[in-house]
């Protein structure tokens, strides 16, 4: 623990230290080339810094946060394009819009019970998910690893929903939602675009499928263009989810994380080719709820077939619910000790 929270420490220095450079210098550089060669170095660095931790949380956090979504959207910057233009007013509005998969709320809605109900009954559920750990021998394997996965959900949810709220209080705005309820999706245009990790797509879209279309479009109609662009930002999604593999297991990736993202860039892909045929859709239009199971059960299905093996082999998985449990514990009895020091 104690080496742990040293290597945060240097990870948190770095990384503000190397988002104020880019927030003073660069913008006074000329966007495209020049600029991207002016944030290289940035870029380069964290790639390196999820390899600081031995915590898998640590790891994940770091690689998700910086070398994924910090690094795409600095490349973006340096080209005028992305959610960093037009430049934050403010250092710490830069930091943490650079840093973090929040993004300002343009039209905020009046505040409702209904969120803070539906965060409290996430963490009811994943404080019984954490107690059915303690049954895991006797469950067979693939109801354990079905708990993992709902597990590494709800801990992303309730981390980004805390983090949300803090930074909405430091910043003064109100920010999006990072998703959107994806289990009640009804399709997997509807589950990847628009509901799950809303902020990915925000950066895919103009880093790869804008650039990919437009190519595309020189040598094919503007309808069937779109197809192109799916599976490059597909491909290039799964890419990176290897490279979040990588930091998670330290082991070289098997290439079937990318396979799975190429197969829903192509059932992507097929579903719009129907959509299409107006005819088709009205033939065999289904219910919401038979679409919904049908979405997520394929999304489940695909990434239980093609990336489990690896998080089995590696043993990531209870090494991460094994962390998990350990800083639920150290908080639990933090908290005891200082209510039993109050009321002594």
């Amino acid at each position: 623990m104690e080496e742990e929270l040293k290597s945060l420490i240097k990870v948190l220095v770095i990384a503000i230290m190397s988002i104020s450079y880019c927030y003073y210098l660069p913008p006074k550089i000329k966007s495209g080339i020049p600029r991207f060669l002016s944030v290289l170095p940035i870029v380069a660095l964290f790639l390196v810094l999820p390899l600081f931790y031995s915590s898998v949380h640590l790891s994940f956090i770091t690689a998700f946060s910086l070398t994924w979504l910090t690094n795409f959207k600095l490349i973006l910057f340096s080209f005028d394009k992305g959610p960093l233009i037009p430049i934050p007013k403010n250092l710490l509005w830069f930091l943490f819009f650079t840093c973090f998969p929040i993004k300002a709320q343009q039209n905020p809605k009046p505040n409702t019970h209904l969120p803070k109900l539906v965060f409290a009954i996430k963490v009811a559920i994943f404080g019984v998910l954490l107690h059915l750990y303690g049954y895991k021998q006797s469950m067979p394997p693939i109801l354990l690893m079905g708990l993992y996965f709902v597990h590494l959900y709800l801990e992303i949810e309730i981390i980004f929903t805390l983090l949300k709220v803090f930074i909405s209080i430091s910043l003064g705005c109100e920010l999006e939602p990072q998703s959107n309820k994806p289990y009640l999706a009804t399709s997997l245009q509807d589950f990847w675009g628009r509901r799950w990790n809303i902020m990915v797509p925000a950066i895919l879209r103009p880093a790869v499928y804008t650039p990919m279309r437009r190519v595309s479009e020189r040598r094919m109609s503007s309808s069937w263009a779109l197809f192109p662009g799916i599976l490059a930002t597909f491909i290039v999604s799964g890419l990176v989810h290897d490279l979040l593999f990588f930091y998670l297991t330290r082991e070289m990736p098997t290439g079937k994380v990318t396979l799975f993202f190429v197969l829903q860039g192509v059932c992507i892909a097929a579903e719009l080719a129907v959509k299409k045929k107006t005819t088709v859709m009205q033939r065999w239009r289904l219910s919401p709820t038979v679409s919904r199971i049908l979405t997520v059960g394929f999304v489940f299905v695909t990434g239980f077939w093609l990336m489990t093996p690896q998080l089995t082999r590696s043993g990531v998985m209870e090494k991460y619910t094994n962390e998990a449990l350990y800083c639920v514990d150290f908080v639990k009895h933090k908290l005891l000790w200082l209510v039993g020091d109050i009321y002594n």
